[in-house]
Formats: C-alpha cells, sequence, structure tokens
C-alpha cells in the first residue's frame, strides 16, 4: 500500500486530529478523520483505509476494544495506538496480540512518519503488488522479518551461498524459495532435499546421482539433484546432519563446480546456487569434529537468521488468519475467523514448534469446528506463557 490509500485517524481531541491531518497531509498522505471508535468501525464498513491510528483512550469503545474489533474483522490491517503515560502497560499488551506499535503522548512528529511508512510497507496487502510476490509466502509485518527480507532481496541477485538458521519450523525453505524467486536463477529449477531424513548412502545417490550397476539394485543410470538443479537453487536442509563422507565430496563440488556421479569415472560441470539451512549449532559441531571447517567457510557466505515466532509475536494473529482461510479451502468449510479471545489465547501460547506447529493448532480448530467464526481452543493452548 502507498500513499495514496487513506490513513484513519481516531481521537476524540479535535485538536490533535487537526494537528495529525495536517502533518501527515503535508507527507503525502489522505486522511479519514472521527472522533470514536463506533465512527471508526463505521467508516471501515464502508472503505478500507491503509492504516488505523487510533488514541487508547476514547468515549464510550476505547482504543484498545477498537483495536480488538479491528484484529478481529480485518486481520492484515495494520494499527498504531496513541497513548498516554497510564495506559502504556495496555498499549504494550496491545502490541503482543498484532498492534503494529504505539506511541506514548507528546511524540515527535518525525517518529510517526516513521512508524507510518514502516506500518505500510510491511501490511499484508502490499504483497499484492507485483515488486512483492517474490516473497509471498512468507506472511509477516515484523520489523526484524522486514529487515530479513530486505537483507534476503539484496544477497538474492548474487550467487553467494546463504546459510539460513533458525530454529525448526520457522520457515527456512520458505525463505529460501522466497530467494530463489527473486535471483536470476528464479526460471530455473529449485529442488530441496533434507539431508537429516535421508540415509547416507541414499543420500550419496540422491544428491549425485548414479551410474547403472554402481551399486546392487542401480538398474538404470540416474541423474542427481545437482544435475536436476543445474542452472537454479540446490537448497540443502539441515546439512548439520550431513554425514562425513558427503561433506567431502560435497565440498569437491562447490570447489571445481562439477559432480561425478557414484560408479561413473569422468565428472560434468554444474552450475548450481545453494542455499543450505540449520537449526544446529555448526560452530559447535565444528570443534566436536563433526562438521567440516573449509565446507562451513564454503556454504556460510551469507548468514541469515530466521527468528522463532516467539519473536515475532506481532505476526501470531495475522497468521493464524492467514492459516484459517487456507485451512477452509481444504476441507471446503465455511469459517470466517477467531474470536477475540481464541486470537489472544494464540498470541500468548507458547510455540516451540514455531509457524509449523501454529498451523497444525489451526488445522486441528478448524477441521473439528462446527461454527464458523472459531470461539475456542484446545484445553493445552488455554495456559498462556
Amino acid at each position: 500500500m502507498g500513499k495514496t490509500a487513506p490513513l484513519l485517524l481516531v481521537d476524540d481531541d479535535p485538536d490533535l486530529l487537526r494537528l495529525l491531518t495536517l502533518r501527515l497531509n503535508a507527507s503525502g498522505y489522505r486522511i479519514l478523520a472521527v472522533e470514536s471508535a463506533e465512527s471508526a468501525l463505521a467508516q471501515l464498513a464502508i472503505s478500507l483505509p491503509a492504516l488505523v491510528i487510533t488514541d487508547v483512550r476514547l468515549p464510550g469503545m476505547d482504543g484498545l476494544a477498537l483495536f480488538s474489533e479491528i484484529r478481529h474483522r480485518h486481520p492484515t490491517l495494520p494499527v498504531i495506538l496513541l497513548t498516554a503515560h497510564g495506559t502504556i502497560p495496555d498499549a504494550v499488551d496491545a502490541t503482543t496480540r498484532g498492534a503494529f506499535a504505539y506511541l506514548t503522548k507528546p511524540f515527535d512528529g518525525a517518529l510517526l512518519l516513521d512508524k507510518v511508512a514502516q506500518a505500510l510497507s510491511l501490511s499484508a496487502p502490499a504483497l499484492d503488488s507485483e515488486d512483492q510476490a517474490w516473497r509471498a509466502d512468507l506472511i509477516s509485518r515484523s520489523q526484524r522479518v522486514a529487515e530479513l527480507l530486505a537483507e534476503a532481496r539484496l544477497v538474492a541477485a548474487s550467487d553467494a551461498s546463504i546459510l539460513i538458521r533458525g530454529d525448526s519450523g520457522t520457515g527456512k525453505e520458505l525463505l529460501a524459495r522466497a530467494i530463489h524467486r527473486a535471483s536470476p536463477r528464479a526460471a530455473k529449477p529449485f529442488i530441496a532435499v533434507n539431508c537429516g531424513a535421508i540415509p547416507e548412502q541414499l543420500l550419496e545417490s540422491e544428491l549425485f546421482g548414479h551410474v547403472k550397476g554402481a551399486f546392487t539394485g542401480a538398474v538404470d543410470n540416474r541423474e542427481g539433484l545437482f544435475q536436476a538443479a543445474d542452472g537454479g537453487t540446490l537448497f540443502l536442509d539441515e546439512i548439520g546432519d550431513m554425514p562425513m563422507p558427503l561433506q567431502v565430496k560435497l565440498l569437491r563440488v562447490l570447489q571445481e563446480k562439477t559432480v561425478r556421479q557414484v560408479g561413473a569415472n569422468q565428472a560434468c560441470e554444474v552450475d548450481v546456487r545453494i542455499i543450505s539451512a540449520t537449526h544446529r549449532d555448526l560452530e559447535t559441531a565444528m570443534t566436536e569434529g563433526l562438521f567440516r571447517e573449509d565446507l562451513y567457510y564454503r556454504l556460510n557466505v551469507v548468514t541469515l537468521h530466521l527468528p522463532a515466532l516467539e519473536e515475532r509475536r506481532e505476526d501470531i494473529a495475522l497468521l493464524a488468519n492467514h492459516f484459517l482461510k487456507t485451512v477452509a479451502a481444504k476441507y471446503a468449510k465455511r469459517l470466517t475467523g477467531f474470536a477475540p479471545d481464541a486470537l489472544e489465547l494464540l498470541s500468548l501460547a507458547h510455540w516451540p514448534g514455531n509457524v509449523r506447529q501454529l498451523y497444525n493448532v489451526v488445522e486441528q480448530v478448524c477441521a473439528l469446528s462446527t461454527v464458523p467464526l472459531i470461539p475456542d481452543l484446545a484445553p493445552d493452548l488455554r495456559t498462556p506463557i
């Protein structure tokens, strides 16, 4: 969303409304200004703004209740809260439930403009633009993820090897695919393999291919994933689990840019960009003799760190509603969203399995739901952190 979309301001102080309107108008933003939460909801029913900026203290329905209602009805719509000193704890709590940011009165006008620009650049509707299509699977309005994606977009243009680090379930393969889509290799194959899920002999054949008769069961020539990914990107997931003999062979491929099939006498050239990922501490693995130092430096030209879901709690409600739509289509069910209490429980829950665990929980509650609006969650999610 750019500056052509209106911003909705909500404050019962007409002087502050006028001041904010003038300041934002001067920066090129169109403004809709109302003095109550009820008027804001009425305006939202007519058309969606790019962003809502609301005071916490309002007559009647307050700004926090308005935020909860917006999160329920329009989960991707960013909200900035304006708070006086006495309401700061409530505003901080709201950011854990999906509010983009809060500003304490009196606030600096430049800081407001900065937060507005950030919110608009990170809001989910911007993913509809062609320029953002490369990262469409990475749903987020988190500042940390935005910075990560900016770095990923930058390194995508090069052929540098990338090591993606992060806990299991954070979306490392999604990030690798996004980098591939943003790279000059986008029209060529993207191939992923989990190095920890395949036995050593089979992994060697899978990566490098084999010739007929190379081992028992090799009844035909078979190209490996390096050859299949020629011109494109090979994603080596859980690289920390790769057996040491295969680490040696992988290092040779990276150094010489050639691959020799199992049982073959001749090597063939390959042009492949390597993106690898791990949840392990590779530095410790090197000191323990479990991972080659020379391979580590070959793979780790650029490091990208994916934060755990609990480090980006502002994304939980956004992701939950996104997954709800996906699961509803999968099960052909009419599901409209989560009740505010259910979203709050999701936002406060412990997520050791990260985004993957959140998806599984959403799929479970959606599969079992008999009503369009998800009113409650499983008992094990009712206890916050």
